[in-house]
């Protein structure tokens, strides 16, 4: 074997040892999970019992309802007149509407804030000249104003239950060090699609086992950026919203839990929101998450490492924050497939091949066995019929590698770029909203024919351990690249 085949070699294998102790963390998640479950359930009624009773207080804190909001016609009137309707003294609801729009939303706004306030809601409509820093710099430029000493946040896609402020405020006056309370996202229109069937499943995954695992268990924790109730005091001893990064509240939150704030996650409190519908809104939505992810691993890590916290948290942590670099390394791996069979001559014995083929397939399954969890502990009597539908989730999630890999680079590099919003249809689109993206597709269709082809020489070779990996590569590639295609060109018509 030569220098090349063996850096080709080295190369492959760190990204499949990588790769598999990134899954071998989904398992530690589950495990958390579990032993936590019913200890955490008994204390968050016990919170409720206790200091549920608003009734009971002659001080209930000020609420100050915040709503990001640029360019939603089809759901802001929704969300508007869903944060009007939860429990709460009006005179004690401050609702500021953030609106950056440039469009005929902004007159949606202002008509139905005038008939909101006629109605007795103490709501606001707050625009800027210009839309610094996005979403972050929207809610940084309203908080001064906030008359609230607890900040909630709705994106425009999202229908607070009336109970919400209810449910999380209780958490608040049970412990003055809570920094803030995330609620689980429910979905809207779950039913719309086979995309969005997957999307919702693996979004459960996150929030019931993986959101759950790490509150439960003294870890760092992330703010979803929406559907969740901050302390003010909180945000700004934590340096306040920052747009550095594409992932503000992820930033926000990690420095807020370096502060000393605790945290609070809610798998029972759940607040529906729309998943995107169409795959050009999905791969924009997680674009942005990967590449947010990465750049506030860059920012934060350093801290974190020199904090004096115990070693598995910063481990989790940093798993956490880094989490979208399965992506790269999953590129890597089909990438570099067939180079690795051409070039090396690598013949492990009979007990070092089924020790490799065991470690491969334990770890490949187990974002599959956070999903599987996280659906029987969401619905203990549907869950069955919702599971059908992780072969497509499977595919997404290799699917997008090319363009999440691609956000991993830009973050790496320093590369900037605006903050984009998922687009939002409601239950009646008024105005289509599309997203443009690059035309990763064709690499994604390349890379499908080539993981296809490799799997075929790996099989005419008689080597059968990368095969099934090969296998979902080419289907995943394939299915998002022409899934694109097919809507790129449907969109252009």
């Amino acid at each position: 074997m030569n220098i090349f085949s063996a850096c080709l070699l080295i190369l492959y294998m760190t990204a499949a040892i990588l790769l598999m102790l990134y899954g071998m963390n989904c398992y530690i998640m589950i495990a958390l999970f579990q032993r936590s479950r019913l200890v955490s359930e008994k204390i968050s009624k016990d919170v409720r019992e206790k200091f549920g009773n608003l009734t009971e207080y002659s001080d209930l804190p000020m609420i100050t309802t915040q709503i990001p909001v640029y360019n939603e016609l089809n759901v802001v009137e929704r969300v508007m007149r869903a944060v009007c309707r939860m429990e709460y003294p009006d005179d004690l609801h401050d609702i500021q509407v953030l609106d950056d729009s440039t469009d005929e939303t902004r007159e949606l706004i202002d008509k139905t804030a005038a008939l909101l306030r006629s109605e007795g809601h103490r709501i606001r409509v707050i625009r800027r000249e210009h839309r610094t820093g996005y979403k972050a710099g929207a809610l940084a430029n309203g908080l001064p104003r906030a008359r609230g000493e607890l900040i909630a946040i709705f994106d425009a896609d999202f229908v607070p239950p009336e109970k919400f402020l209810v449910e999380s405020i209780p958490f608040f006056l049970a412990d003055k060090q809570t920094g803030f309370v995330q609620a689980r996202w429910g979905h809207l229109n779950r039913q719309t699609s086979l995309l969005t069937r997957a999307q919702s499943i693996g979004i459960d995954g996150h929030f019931m086992v993986e959101q759950a695992a790490r509150n439960r268990n003294g870890l760092f924790m992330n703010f979803n950026g929406t559907a969740g109730l901050w302390r003010k005091e909180a945000i700004q001893d934590g340096g306040g919203w920052q747009w550095d990064t594409l992932t503000e509240d992820m930033d926000l939150s990690y420095r807020v839990q370096f502060a000393g704030w605790n945290t609070v996650f809610l798998s029972d409190l759940i607040v529906p929101a729309e998943i995107p519908e169409d795959v050009s809104a999905f791969k924009s939505q997680q674009f942005r998450w990967a590449k947010g992810s990465v750049q506030t691993a860059l920012k934060l890590l350093p801290q974190l490492w020199r904090m004096p916290i115990p070693f598995f948290k910063k481990l989790q942590s940093f798993f956490h924050l880094t989490h979208y670099l399965v992506h790269p390394l999953m590129l890597i791996l089909a990438l570099f497939a067939l180079p690795v069979l051409l070039t090396c001559n690598v013949n492990p014995g009979k007990i070092v091949f089924t020790l490799i083929a065991f470690i491969l397939l334990f770890a490949m399954t187990a974002p599959s066995a956070i999903y599987l969890v996280s659906q029987r502990a969401a619905y203990p009597k549907g869950w069955f019929s919702r599971i059908l539908c992780m072969p497509v989730l499977i595919l997404i999630g290799v699917g997008v590698a090319v363009s999440n890999s691609r956000a991993v680079f830009e973050a790496v590099t320093g590369k900037k770029s605006e903050f984009v919003r998922t687009p939002k249809r409601g239950a009646h689109e008024k105005k289509h909203y599309s997203v443009r993206l690059p035309r990763v597709m064709y690499f994604e269709i390349l890379m499908g024919c080539y993981c296809a082809g490799s799997l075929g020489y790996y099989l005419f070779a008689g080597k059968f351990l990368i095969g099934p990996f090969l296998a979902v590569y080419a289907a995943g590639f394939l299915f998002i690249g022409l899934l694109t295609l097919f809507h790129t060109i449907k969109v252009s018509k």
